[in-house]
């Protein structure tokens, strides 16, 4: 009795280690817990100089006058979901970051791209700029990816190989050897561009390119297909802002001044950049989002959603700062406050752009915010959007989360009016537009970032 007794508790014994081999984690007793290490909710901080705009619903389109009688503005009730946008239009110094770096990487790939030629591998003069090797890096990735396809990725510029940020570069004429001298000098203005001594030192604005890569998922889920050659671009835009378009948009207006000083001068670090194409400020959006999710993963952080330009409707939403139907971010149709001060950098008469108190763009943050902490929403400077321009698109797109985007249409929906505007182009609901590839001295841009 006693041995069947012992031979039953044995048959137990084995069944519950069995049962235990098969379990992946005793304590969740087999029960549907989802994969273990995951952060719940974890994610980034909310962006600096951003807020969040929470989802909503809102009527879109022009209830007001409508200043253009282009009727392409009907009114339509659509819903947005929540995102972060910039409290004020990217000014002059944030995008000189973006110049700068694109300056910097090419300059340094290029003292690397000398180094090599030369075969100099050792610290002295230009072999101090030279590429990471795999053997560097310590990376077995890297190392594997150089001896099986000779390149860590063919679309990146340099085929991937990383350049060392580390190196302090020097712009000014205290270089290491001949070689670096003459990397500097191939990105000067050429000798017969210098039209005098102070240019002689002048970056070559056409050589400051920022090459990446676009893939449009949208149109491949369209398609049905899957992502391929065909929906991947390898693009490369020019990133100096176009400084004389203060001369070529106001053609008998002396504007020299501001062509020669308004993007250099530190004096209009605060200012709205202006100058940009929508292909430049796609580019910026692009380089943001590089920059902040090469911080998040060498913090071994979640990465973030990309950075982009707004739609038209996420645009309206957020420049109405919660009020239906709101003619202006402020809320009605006045242009003053109580004091009897303009409540937007605009032309409030003709002839008179002085009658707000500012001649031409004023600081980003400048005026009073709407009620989401957006500044000069209205005014100020116009703003891209990433929607492309229809007259009659209100008619057709979704009511969720709604924009018009077709590769082929390149003109782009404008939004805000600007510095040298009168009042009713101000309107939320009034439309704008202009070519993808034009730059202008009333034009400029915010990003947003989708939300978690």
């Amino acid at each position: 009795m006693w041995k069947m007794k012992l031979k039953s508790w044995f048959l137990m014994l084995t069944t519950v280690v069995l049962v235990g081999c098969f379990s992946s984690n005793v304590a969740d007793k087999g029960e549907l817990v989802g994969v273990k290490g995951r952060t719940h909710g974890a994610q980034a901080d909310k962006p600096m100089g951003m807020v969040k705009i929470k989802a909503g619903s809102f009527t879109m389109g022009n209830a007001a006058y409508d200043p253009t009688a282009a009727q392409d503005a009907q009114l339509k009730t659509v819903t947005v979901a929540s995102f972060y946008m910039d409290e004020t239009e990217i000014t002059n110094n944030e995008y000189r970051e973006f110049v700068y770096w694109v300056r910097d990487s090419i300059f340094r790939a290029r003292l690397a791209q000398k180094a090599e030629e030369n075969g100099v591998s050792d610290d002295g003069g230009i072999g101090y700029y030279r590429f990471f090797t795999p053997k560097e890096d310590k990376n077995p990735y890297n190392d594997y990816m150089v001896r099986t396809y000779g390149t860590l990725n063919p679309n990146a510029p340099n085929g991937g190989r990383r350049i060392d940020w580390s190196k302090k570069i020097d712009w000014g004429r205290s270089q290491r050897d001949e070689y670096c001298v003459e990397v500097r000098d191939g990105m000067l203005l050429p000798i017969e561009e210098r039209l005098s001594a102070q240019m002689e030192d002048m970056i070559d604005p056409s050589q400051l390119v920022y090459t990446y890569v676009e893939t449009d998922p949208v149109s491949a889920a369209r398609a049905s297909q899957k992502m391929g050659k065909d929906y991947i671009k390898v693009l490369n835009v020019p990133v100096y802002p176009d400084t004389t378009v203060w001369v070529r948009d106001f053609i008998y207006s002396y504007n020299l001044p501001s062509m020669e000083k308004y993007f250099e001068s530190p004096a209009y670090d605060d200012y709205p950049v202006v100058g940009v194409t929508w292909a430049q400020a796609m580019a910026f959006c692009h380089w943001r989002t590089m920059k902040k999710n090469t911080y998040q993963r060498s913090k071994k952080m979640p990465t973030v959603p990309s950075f982009r330009l707004p739609t038209e409707a996420e645009w309206e939403y957020a420049a109405r700062g919660g009020i239906g139907q709101a003619q202006y971010p402020w809320g009605g149709p006045w242009m003053m406050d109580e004091r009897g001060c303009f409540l937007a950098n605009f032309k409030p008469l003709r002839g008179n752009y002085m009658a707000d108190g500012i001649c031409l763009t004023s600081p980003a943050k400048s005026f009073y915010p709407n009620n989401y902490g957006l500044y000069c929403m209205s005014g100020n400077v116009a703003e891209w959007t990433l929607s492309a321009y229809e007259p009659s698109s209100s008619a057709f797109v979704s009511s969720l989360n709604p924009t018009y985007s077709v590769s082929g249409n390149k003109t782009k929906v404008v939004k805000g009016g600007s510095w040298k505007d009168a009042a009713l182009y101000l309107q939320i609901g009034a439309r704008d537009s202009e070519q993808q590839d034009s730059a202008r001295s009333y034009i400029g841009f915010r990003t947003v970032q989708d939300c978690p």
